[in-house]
């Protein structure tokens, strides 16, 4: 098989255009729908269909970004979580219901769910810990780390085709 052909099976639904659009959103989401069109050469209607279409499928989100120790969070950090293998489902869903969890993943290794969370205090993580998430059934244990600063934070990392 050749190199194009095993691109085009591995991913059926994205294709160079695609690619190019999350590139320059990646350098720069505030670009217009107009911009996008004028550098990669192709029409406006083009890109607001594609773009419609990357964010319905999920293979992007336009958002900002910030920094949640400069916006009001005094703390912020990832918990690791390790749960009874036929709860990991039922914890999961009870996760994604607390708003200080950002981010969670199902994960390999020492840990079966890993969340990132934002905190205003010390209390408000003392309740997130030992309040709700030990609280839920099926938690055996968590372990937590806490960010200190922010080292690097890129996102314009390209796709992977």
């Amino acid at each position: 098989m050749t190199p194009k052909r095993d691109e085009r099976i591995r991913n059926k639904h994205i294709d160079q255009t695609d690619c190019n659009i999350i590139k320059l959103l990646q350098k720069n989401g505030r670009l217009s729908n107009t911009e996008i069109a004028k550098k990669l050469g192709v029409s406006e209607a083009t890109i607001r269909a594609r773009l419609s279409r990357l964010i319905k499928e999920e293979y992007i989100q336009i958002v900002a970004v910030s920094n949640p120790l400069k916006i009001g969070f005094k703390i912020t950090g990832s918990i690791r979580i390790n749960v009874e293998p036929k709860k990991v489902e039922s914890v999961t869903k009870k996760l994604q219901k607390i708003n200080s969890l950002w981010f969670i993943v199902h994960t390999t290794g020492g840990t079966d769910i890993y969340a990132e969370f934002i905190a205003r205090s010390n209390e408000e993580l003392n309740e997130l810990i030992f309040e709700k998430i030990n609280k839920i059934e099926g938690v055996i244990r968590t372990d937590t780390s806490l960010i200190l600063k922010f080292v690097k934070r890129q996102f314009d990392w390209g796709t992977g085709y």
